[in-house]
């Protein structure tokens, strides 16, 4: 529950207000703001252009919270699949939340991916497989290498993809 406040009602009685976390749109013009459980704003009162910069889009593949995802051309649509190092699929982005195909989803191209496992503080990490990431580059012939950010602990990943190489 957000914060509470007192405001001078229409009526000039004073009331209580709760204010807002998550705004629904321009209905919500002239409320205040209260950070979410997390001690953030939420994104959705932040002004257009500031935040998560992250796109919903059609999945052609099932993906995971934290799958890797590459962004593909499907007859001039857009569409989501996972990156995958043994076929040349880079890594565009990220899957913040799980996405069932043919579902449209969430891809995230900047920030932390989070709830992973064993993950070595400070270590690079790198594209895998289906989607997975690895601290292992890949040396296979014809596979992507391709550096998609560090561990910052255990569970987390910042998310910054390089330009993807074919090893020869």
């Amino acid at each position: 529950m957000a914060d509470k406040f007192l405001t001078i009602g229409s009526g000039g009685d004073i009331e209580e207000v709760e204010a807002t976390v998550t705004s629904a749109g321009a209905g919500d013009a002239g409320e205040v703001v209260a950070l979410d459980a997390a001690g953030k704003l939420d994104t959705s009162v932040m002004p257009s252009g500031i935040g998560v910069d992250e796109v919903t889009i059609p999945f052609t593949e099932t993906a995971a919270a934290g799958n890797l995802i590459n962004i593909f051309d499907d007859s001039g649509t857009a569409k989501a699949r996972l990156a995958d190092a043994s076929n040349g699929r880079v890594a565009h982005g990220y899957a913040p939340s799980a996405v069932t195909q043919p579902a449209s989803g969430a891809v995230r191209f900047e920030g932390e991916i989070t709830g992973l496992t064993s993950k070595s503080i400070g270590v690079k990490q790198f594209l895998g497989t289906s989607g997975t990431l690895t601290e292992t580059a890949p040396t296979t012939s014809t596979h992507t290498l391709q550096v998609v950010g560090y561990a910052r602990d255990a569970t987390t990943v910042d998310f910054e993809p390089a330009q993807g190489i074919t090893r020869a």
